[in-house]
């Protein structure tokens, strides 16, 4: 019997509705889209229909992040609370996956497990933890604290945070709960199992105020890509939020994170490598190319260089416009990986610092733009060649740009073979083809 066709995952990225800073203006475009209930439940209902695997909210926990002038042409100055929004969506969609990001440097544990667990039983089955490390220094004094936490020492908090929500998550066996109304029982003492953590950076004695959930865990995703990010992925991650730029570097990614993931016990197939891929879709590659190049005019170049000076990690707006990047840049204490990810690519492509500014004052990633099937066509490299289990859709504007990838490219997919044409469970677990974990106190 031959085997069956590998297939892509697909979940959409959604806060902000689009990464591009200029989606809001572009002609037709809900400029509220960004917190707008009605429009975002006519996009996760779309989205399901289409059979995304998930709907996927990333967060920020800073807005004063940029100069007053570039911050007030931004769509993500107000969004929703991820929670509070996917557990509103979670009772109009009864299939798509819920993920949203909790900080592991600005939360604790008990509250992150307990709302996870939270929203995976009320969407029976369907949370995710995007993992992060709080890469902005601007969020440190939103938390009473003076100065930004050390990069290696965010990601050891990480490590350990992943083991207390964890083992919270597993504080009672799944069968505890026998509510016996009879004899008066409402669970089973013997099978509630008290953590009682002691670590280098966190104290949590636990149990956990919630039955496990309906996954056993929910499903996690990682997001970083720096050195201690793959790590923590390889041990921890069972979906990769990655920015590879081209398919080589993806290759690269896929091969190094699947390799430490098995050197650390693990199945390769139960992580799975899911590249942010923005996707402008036309009916010939030059009209998507004009789709893009007139979403970057509508990007302000104060707004350009706000965000090149983010990237970055350190000011740019003194650099001269229309010369190289420095080749001196002080070093900081900000994302190691994106900073990095600038400066190669201004080198590689002989960029000056205000063509660097405009290609990620719109949207400096991965990107897809052309016909349906050239799309397509792409996808399916990616996949076959080894440098993806799938994508994380990054929509130009919206509406049309989700409808353009529901409507004509999903199809596509499926006429390739490459992509579902219904779910085959109901879980996020289900979709992605993870286990479910076993209960490392009761199983």
């Amino acid at each position: 019997m031959s085997k069956p066709q590998k297939q892509l995952h697909l979940t959409a990225f959604m806060r902000p509705v689009s990464l591009h800073t200029g989606a809001w203006r572009y002609p037709g475009s809900y400029p509220d889209a960004n917190f707008n209930l009605a429009h975002l439940t006519t996009f996760i209902q779309k989205l399901e229909a289409a059979k995304f695997d998930a709907f996927f909210m990333a967060d920020h926990l800073a807005v004063l992040n940029m100069p007053l002038d570039a911050l007030k042409r931004s769509h993500t100055v107000t969004s929703f609370e991820p929670f509070t929004l996917l557990s509103a969506l979670s009772v109009v969609t009864t299939k798509i996956g819920l993920a949203a990001t909790a900080s592991t440097t600005y939360d604790e544990p008990y509250h992150v497990a307990r709302r996870f667990a939270s929203l995976d039983h009320l969407s029976a089955g369907r949370a995710a933890w995007n993992i992060v490390t709080t890469g902005n220094p601007e969020s440190a004094r939103n938390f009473g604290a003076a100065a930004h936490m050390e990069h290696a020492d965010r990601y050891a908090r990480a490590r350990e945070f992943y083991d207390v929500v964890t083992g919270l998550w597993d504080s009672f066996a799944d069968d505890a709960f026998v509510r016996d109304q009879a004899s008066g029982t409402y669970f089973d003492p013997g099978k509630m199992h008290v953590l009682d953590h002691r670590g280098e950076s966190l104290s949590v004695k636990g149990p956990l105020n919630i039955a496990r959930p309906v996954q056993g865990w929910p499903v996690i995703i990682q997001a970083g890509q720096s050195e201690p990010g793959r790590q923590l992925a390889a041990e921890t991650a069972e979906a990769v939020f990655c920015s590879p730029r081209d398919i080589g570097a993806a290759k690269a990614l896929y091969a190094d994170i699947k390799g430490r993931a098995e050197a650390a016990g693990r199945s390769r197939e139960n992580i799975k490598i899911l590249p942010a891929a923005f996707i402008v879709l036309g009916d010939t590659l030059e009209d998507a190319q004009q789709k893009r190049l007139r979403l970057d005019s509508l990007v302000h170049y104060d707004s350009a260089i706000a965000s090149l000076s983010v990237q970055l990690g350190s000011d740019a707006s003194g650099f001269d416009p229309d010369a190289p990047l420095p080749r001196e840049i002080p070093d900081t204490n900000a994302s190691k990986t994106g900073r990095a990810g600038v400066i190669k690519l201004a080198e590689e492509e002989g960029l000056t610092v205000r063509q660097l500014a405009q290609r990620l004052g719109g949207y400096g990633g991965l990107a897809f733009v052309g016909t349906p099937a050239a799309v397509a066509e792409e996808m399916g490299e990616w996949l076959a060649e080894g440098a993806a289990d799938g994508f994380t859709v990054v929509f130009p504007f919206l509406p049309q740009g989700l409808d353009d990838v529901v409507e004509r490219l999903v199809p596509e997919l499926r006429r390739r073979g490459l992509f579902r044409e219904e779910y085959v469970g109901s879980t996020l677990r289900e979709h992605l083809g993870l286990p479910r974990p076993r209960n490392q106190f009761f199983e």
